[in-house]
């Protein structure tokens, strides 16, 4: 990390003039081109960096700078005029869909980009999907309108059919493709022209011409009308064909962007630095500021009674912790959102998701790999700590005396693995240092050591993610690592309901051992895990030995019953038994407990699901045939295509144990021409002929064994 910066500007601006947003898209969309544009109009750098040669502020990861993407999201803060802009630059890719995820939950709005010539892309839809869940009010940028096949109008058609989402174009623009000049300020009425230098830095603000006027009086005439239906006043003066002002639309518009009504449309090339100063203005204008929203709640940890919290300084401490990360310079940062109160340096707050006492050591304004020592941090803001020792991803933390628990992030189940073990003996201990660091910053990677083959066990989103993995292990902690293959994550369920018995009766001479119990298990919906229901009357089994049953039931199905994937969507309820007044112990009825549930999933028809990948390959028309042909060979389920240019884009369900090193063969099949975008979405039973492969894979590895 470079050394600390001095910010100039005053950063203690008044909250409605904060903006905390998130940049979101598809792969490949522009949000770090778009990113780098916004910070340099703002003037928080004096040159535009590339993704292509590795120079972006954003990325700052070795991996980022080679690769052209972005794996970590990045926090920066900037100002345009008197607002103070906090920006998180996110991934595209889904394999670290992760930093998406907490980074909508903390965030105040989002810009949403789309490819001018694509449209809404697979990742598109899920980004969001996630916007959606955590309520942020967005703006969208229709982007690349400079590419060849770019259209306006074909974008706005693909977000109204596919995200079902309720747009208005506040801008439009003037030509398409090479043709693209600038863009048409509808709320104004304005034309911004980029016609001063080849690049497009410098702009000239113009009426609009004869050969425009007709289309924009056209897109206004909708917009107005699309503004004024959120108005009851506005509509009464639409319908009776009075003027509306700019600062009439403006506050109207502002009003329902919030409230997720409307989703103000802007367009441009951020390439070719056209566009980015309307999104500027509309940022302002349109996103809300941390005031805007209302309080957030949780809940109090003991009484479970809801709490909530105004965003002031005044209010007692609440705060988020979305994010660790490891620096080589300062150690772990954490990253926190303020909702309410005030965070200062050297303060101690209150864990409530952990029940311990942190002390913060000194509090940073990050400025993507720089950072800037604060001595407090305010309401709305976001900021780093240092000195944290057991705090992680998802946790509060707040004031001692007036404690609040908020909901803690939500993140996916990983859906491939491989094994990974030190090239020596020196590696081994710094490897198992490394990895905890790693699963620290990152929720969705995991790490197991299977005990019976000696092996440690990572697993993650997907193989990029994996093989970013293995390796920041070899340069940022010096561990050389060997590696198999990528494996499936398959999980274990069962399809009915089944009654399943358990006894543990063991004499030795002195105390015996004795536990019983009877136990229901029955199929829940995809998704809902494992859920445990104490159901005992009676005092057949006396209550202090009810958790050691759970903890065998759970430790048993976290194994693997029929061919050792971890189990998951089942309700088990422990409903009768009996016990030894001298005999029983905790142990025997761990036991018990999993002899239970063995016994009732055996006679439940167990499952072995597989995860289901979405697939989108882009294919040149002439081989849709072969692509359709094969992918249909992979158990793929063809959903639809759409033409576009000469290529045919396929959306497709397909099993992720059918798909690996499919970069390879989409090349093959395609000349090089093809490629494709896949992410996780569900999990489906596997055929039978599948399931009995993989139970004789567990039979014959445990004989050999």
């Amino acid at each position: 990390m470079a050394d600390a910066i001095k910010i100039t500007k005053n950063r203690n601006v008044p909250m409605d003039k904060v903006r905390n947003i998130g940049i979101i898209a598809h792969i490949d969309g522009g949000k770090t081109t778009t990113t780098e544009r916004i910070l340099f109009y703002t003037g928080k750098i004096h040159k535009i960096g590339s993704v292509d040669e590795g120079t972006t502020t954003t990325d700052s990861m070795a991996q980022e700078r080679e690769r052209g993407i972005t794996i970590q999201s990045a926090c920066i803060t900037t100002y345009w005029h008197d607002y103070r802009f906090n920006i998180i630059d996110t991934p595209g890719h889904v394999d670290f869909t992760a930093e998406v995820e907490r980074s909508l939950r903390v965030l105040d709005g989002a810009i949403m980009i789309f490819d001018g010539n694509a449209g809404v892309q697979a990742q598109s839809e899920t980004v969001w999907r996630q916007a959606e869940k955590y309520g942020v009010p967005r703006i969208a940028f229709v982007n690349k309108m400079d590419k060849v096949g770019a259209s306006f109008q074909n974008t706005l058609k693909s977000i109204h059919d596919k995200l079902h989402a309720p747009i208005v174009p506040v801008v439009i623009p003037i030509g398409e493709e090479h043709a693209h000049v600038g863009v048409i300020d509808l709320i104004n009425m304005k034309m911004v022209v980029y016609d001063k230098d080849p690049e497009g830095m410098e702009f000239s603000v113009t009426d609009i011409t004869d050969e425009h006027k007709d289309i924009a009086m056209k897109y206004r005439a909708e917009m107005v009308e699309k503004i004024a239906g959120e108005d009851e006043d506005l509509m009464e003066k639409f319908l009776n064909d009075e003027e509306i002002s700019v600062s009439e639309l403006k506050t109207a518009l502002r009003k329902a962007t919030i409230a997720r009504k409307l989703f103000p449309v802007y367009c441009g090339a951020a390439w070719r630095n056209k566009g980015i100063h309307p999104i500027l203005d509309g940022i302002v204008d349109y996103l809300p500021s941390p005031q805007d929203l209302p309080p957030i709640e949780g809940f109090h940890p003991q009484t479970n009674e809801v709490v909530s919290r105004k965003p002031l300084d005044t209010e007692p401490l609440s705060s988020l912790l979305f994010k660790v990360q490891s620096d080589p310079h300062v150690g772990t940062l954490s990253y926190v959102r303020i909702y309410s109160g005030i965070l200062k340096s050297g303060s101690e707050v209150y864990n409530t998701t952990k029940d311990t006492k942190e002390r913060i050591g000194r509090l940073l304004l990050m400025h993507a790999d720089k950072r800037e020592g604060i001595e407090e941090g305010h309401a709305g803001e976001i900021v780093a700590c240092i000195g944290l020792k057991e705090s992680t991803t998802g946790d509060t933390l707040c004031d001692r005396d007036s404690v609040i628990s908020l909901s803690p992030i939500q993140f996916s189940d990983p859906v491939i693995s491989l094994s990974i073990e030190p090239e020596s003996s020196d590696d081994q201990e710094k490897m198992g240092a490394a990895l905890n660091r790693l699963s620290s910053e990152d929720p969705t990677f995991q790490v197991t050591y299977n005990h019976e083959t000696g092996q440690t066990i990572i697993a993650g989103m997907g193989e990029l993610y994996l093989e970013i993995i293995v390796d920041r292990l070899k340069r940022e902690f010096g561990v050389n690592v060997k590696t198999g293959q990528p494996q499936v994550a398959y999980r274990e369920t069962i399809s009915v309901p089944a009654d399943g018995e358990g006894k543990y009766i063991h004499q030795s001479g002195g105390h015996g051992q004795y536990g019983h119990c009877k136990i229901k298990v029955e199929p829940k919906n995809r998704g809902e895990g494992v859920e445990f229901i104490n159901a005992v009357k009676g005092g057949a089994i006396p209550s202090n030995f009810i958790p050691a049953i759970e903890k065998g039931v759970r430790e048993t199905l976290s194994k693997g019953i029929i061919a050792g994937y971890p189990s998951t969507d089942i309700a088990v309820t422990v409903y009768d038994g009996t016990y030894h007044e001298v005999d029983s112990s905790e142990m025997a009825f761990k036991l018990a407990g999993s002899y239970a549930i063995k016994d009732a999933f055996q006679k439940a028809k167990p499952l072995i699901l597989e995860p289901i990948m979405k697939l989108e390959v882009a294919s040149p028309s002439e081989f849709l045939g072969t692509v359709m042909g094969d992918l249909s060979s992979r158990r793929g389920q063809i959903l639809g295509s759409t033409d576009s240019m000469g290529f045919t884009t396929i959306d497709c369900m397909i099993p992720l144990s059918e798909i690996r090193g499919y970069a390879t063969v989409i090349r093959s099949l395609t000349q090089g021409r093809g490629s494709f975008y896949m992410e996780p979405s569900h999990y489906d039973p596997v055929p039978a002929s599948i399931q009995i492969e993989l139970t004789t894979k567990l039979t014959a590895g445990s004989k050999s064994a």
